[in-house]
């Protein structure tokens, strides 16, 4: 078993065999920049959102990962919207692949790929075993990230609803989750990725994603850490 210090974050069973760690010394230079751990000290529920990506059957069902995920971030949704906040899933959008996809990742995975976000319309296509609200907000993507101009229209109703927090959870952890934080960042979010519920990539992977995340993009908490916060924000 591969070592731990105790001091470093780390994170097992919603991605089992895939933890990850933040290294000390990264916590010490943020600490000595701003003087404590983590950016947020608060999350107030009514301006928070939970951001799900890509929590579609393609990925789902294909990954047992995704399944523990998928649990942590029903309660997770079910918490926020007692306490007013807004929960927003974000699926794939239809279409045929690109000629770009189709140059970078061959025709066959081009069309496996273009196909992911499955058929019908959006809320329908958001994996079953989710709760659904009809004060959802329910959005397409047609780019690796939620936040992208022009390519989702998440962010204008995040800004109707006066959301200036993001919780960013769903899969592949280092591909559409952190391209998400990066650009809801870059929007002026204050930003979480919640550890335990982003899903996909092996140990050395998740720990540079949330390594480089936590340094220059958002906070990386765990799901109980996020409730705890939201429970004391109300």
């Amino acid at each position: 078993m591969r070592e731990r210090d105790p001091s470093a974050a780390q994170a097992t069973g919603a991605n089992s065999g895939a933890d990850w760690v933040i290294a000390p010394r990264e916590y010490a230079r943020m600490e000595s920049r701003r003087g404590r751990r983590h950016a947020y000290q608060q999350l107030t529920p009514r301006t928070t959102a939970l951001v799900v990506v890509d929590m579609v059957p393609f990925f789902v069902d294909a990954n047992p990962p995704c399944l523990t995920a998928a649990e942590g971030i029903g309660h997770l949704a079910a918490q926020l919207r007692h306490l007013g906040g807004t929960v927003a899933w974000v699926v794939p959008s239809l279409g045929e692949p690109t000629s770009h996809a189709i140059g970078f990742y061959g025709p066959d995975v081009a069309a496996l790929y273009a196909g992911s976000g499955g058929s019908g319309e959006a809320r329908g296509r958001i994996w079953s075993g989710f709760d659904i609200d009809t004060d959802d907000l329910v959005v397409e993507k047609t780019a690796s990230s939620a936040f992208f101009p022009g390519r989702c229209d998440l962010h204008l109703q995040l800004m109707a609803r006066g959301i200036d927090t993001v919780l960013i959870t769903g899969t592949v952890t280092n591909v559409c989750c952190e391209s998400s934080v990066r650009d809801a960042s870059t929007l002026g979010y204050r930003v979480v990725m919640v550890a335990d519920l982003n899903v996909g990539g092996d140990f050395a992977t998740r720990s540079a994603t949330f390594t480089v995340v936590y340094r220059s993009f958002g906070d990386i908490r765990t799901s109980s850490e996020v409730s705890n916060l939201l429970q004391r924000g109300q």
